[in-house]
């Protein structure tokens, strides 16, 4: 009887596999290590994190010191500012700049993805190309609209979080509505006319059919402009220019960027700003994924 015939196909891929997670693996680590520094070295004592020989072992007391005056502040020398107002801040600016753009955003890839008309794919350019202008080359023409429009209006928009949230809702459409266009452009138009013919109008089509269908979508840019607005810098030391209205990011970098404070109070501040987009991802990384390979960015 002929021995059974054993292919060299298995072990090869399966050889194959252990290289790429090795290598994988690898990459992680590389990626991981500032983030264990910073961990380390927050939870050491001011004398332990200056010792820079040492950084890279655990402290061997862990203490929370160093977050607790990363939070508060401290009056003691080296005075600093603690990142609590900008939190605060940070807060008030992303939330209803995030609801707001995905809400806009959606009702522009609704228009321009199944109520087709003359010019929408001419308009649908030209929005897209908000996406491609830098923060820097529209610094000075924001500032200017903002003080001319308090002269005109009355209303005061430069120095406030409204103002932070409006300029990050406008710098936020394109990319919105891009997404949900897409994603809307994927779903069957049948769909739609059908319920037009039933009488549905505009919002009755997109309140029934496509916010239902949207979830994917939806998740995938809120997720977007939480962490795009949450760790925008440049808006908020332009347009915020007073320390009450800064955002986090803003704060850090004034605890970062003074003179002699403690190595462990800058990585206590650098771990608690970007904790909220960490449990953001951690929480809804999955439906993050789920929403790219729905098709939202696809198109």
């Amino acid at each position: 009887m002929a021995a059974p015939f054993k292919s060299s196909a298995a072990p090869r891929w399966r050889w194959t596999r252990l290289l790429l997670y090795a290598f994988l693996l690898l990459f992680a680590i590389w990626y991981l290590t500032p983030v264990y520094i910073i961990l380390m070295a927050s939870f050491k004592s001011q004398a332990e994190a200056m010792q820079m020989q040492n950084m890279w072992l655990p402290p061997h007391i862990l203490g929370f010191k160093s977050f607790q005056i990363a939070w508060f502040g401290s009056t003691e020398p080296p005075a600093t500012l603690g990142l609590e107002q900008g939190f605060w801040n940070s807060v008030m600016l992303v939330i209803p700049a995030t609801l707001i753009s995905t809400f806009i955003g959606s009702i522009n890839g609704y228009v321009l993805a199944k109520w087709k008309f003359r010019g929408a794919d001419l308009i649908f350019t030209l929005m897209l190309f908000g996406m491609f202008l830098p923060y820097q080359s529209i610094l000075i023409p924001l500032v200017m609209t903002y003080q001319n429009f308090a002269k005109f209006t009355g209303i005061q928009l430069f120095s406030t979080i409204p103002g932070l949230v409006v300029a990050h809702v406008i710098y936020g459409i394109p990319i919105c509505t891009l997404i949900f266009r897409n994603y809307y452009a994927q779903l069957p138009t049948e769909m739609i006319e059908a319920a037009r013919i039933d009488g549905a109008n505009f919002f009755s089509v997109y309140r029934r059919i496509l916010l239902p269908l949207s979830q994917p979508a939806f998740v995938v840019v809120v997720i977007w402009q939480f962490t795009s607005i949450w760790n925008d810098f440049l808006f908020g030391v332009t347009l915020a220019n007073t320390p009450k209205v800064y955002p986090i990011t803003v704060s850090l970098n004034n605890i970062a960027g003074s003179f002699h404070v403690p190595y462990n109070v800058q990585m206590a501040a650098a771990l608690l700003t970007a904790l909220p987009p960490l449990l953001l991802y951690i929480f809804l990384g999955r439906y993050f994924i789920r929403g790219l390979m729905a098709g939202s960015l696809k198109g």
